[in-house]
């Protein structure tokens, strides 16, 4: 690795961090806080956007399926977050790391006051040494929860906090000339220039019955970050040892290039 220092935002799907049960994937989750604090310790910053807030409570509450209404999607993702953060902080703390929790709507990156305070936030916790868990207020974005998702997200913090790298953890291989669910022939686009109207048609539609995503939101995160001049990075999130094979320079999922 190079021993720069630099500052890497890493956005996790729910359907990395969930079983479809809604229960929590502890192996997954476990490994992958393994590798950001050992990337901690090599001397790079680290912010963590995370996704699973009303997967994980739909699963603590014992619910057989995500709430249709949006007042119950809020309520569940408020149970859901206190666990994630409870296990977040559970497994940094075996590192030596404290978790920060953020949780932002559309509104705070788009009002320059809240976006500074908010810039400030994470300025100050990076210089502590602690590790930022950012993750939508589902409780109060309604239109997140309608619409939107945490790829997005971690590229506006990504944009936010000036990031060297976005690397969005999902469920597939990258990004793929046709749905390899239904092509098994289909190829891995290994490296994207630019992002034109032609490979949006290729993203499809949504994502898991878990999460609120899909390729096409991870395309329109890439946008905004290599737009931002942040090299960013679909990758499979089964895996998390694939976080060091993207910091290592090697050809693994799909690479957009940053614009310059």
């Amino acid at each position: 690795m190079n021993k720069e220092k630099r500052r890497i935002v890493v956005k996790v799907g729910t359907s990395t961090l969930t079983y479809d049960t809604g229960r929590t994937n502890i192996r997954h989750i476990s490994r992958l806080v393994n590798v950001l604090a050992d990337i901690m310790n090599s001397g790079d910053q680290v912010v963590l956007v995370s996704s699973g807030a009303i997967a994980v409570g739909c699963g603590k509450l014992g619910l057989k399926q995500r709430p249709t209404d949006t007042p119950g999607r809020q309520a569940v993702s408020t149970v859901g977050q206190c666990e994630l953060m409870f296990m977040y902080d559970k497994l940094f703390s075996e590192y030596s790391y404290s978790a920060g929790q953020l949780l932002i709507t559309k509104a705070d990156a788009d009002d320059p006051e809240r976006r500074n305070n908010l810039t400030n936030a994470f300025e100050k916790l990076l210089e502590m040494g602690a590790v930022p868990i950012v993750n939508e207020n589902d409780c109060v974005a309604v239109e997140e929860i309608a619409y939107g998702d945490n790829d997005c997200l971690s590229a506006i913090v990504a944009r936010l906090i000036r990031a060297d790298m976005l690397i969005m953890l999902t469920d597939t291989d990258g990004l793929f000339d046709s749905d390899p669910a239904l092509n098994k022939n289909a190829r891995l686009i290994s490296e994207v220039e630019q992002i034109t109207p032609d490979l949006q048609k290729l993203a499809g539609g949504a994502g898991t019955t878990r999460g609120t995503g899909g390729m096409i939101t991870k395309l329109h995160a890439a946008q905004i970050a290599t737009e931002a001049g942040i090299e960013t990075y679909i990758i499979n999130g089964g895996d998390a040892e694939n976080i060091y094979r993207v910091l290592d320079g090697e050809s693994i999922g799909t690479r957009f290039k940053a614009v310059k």
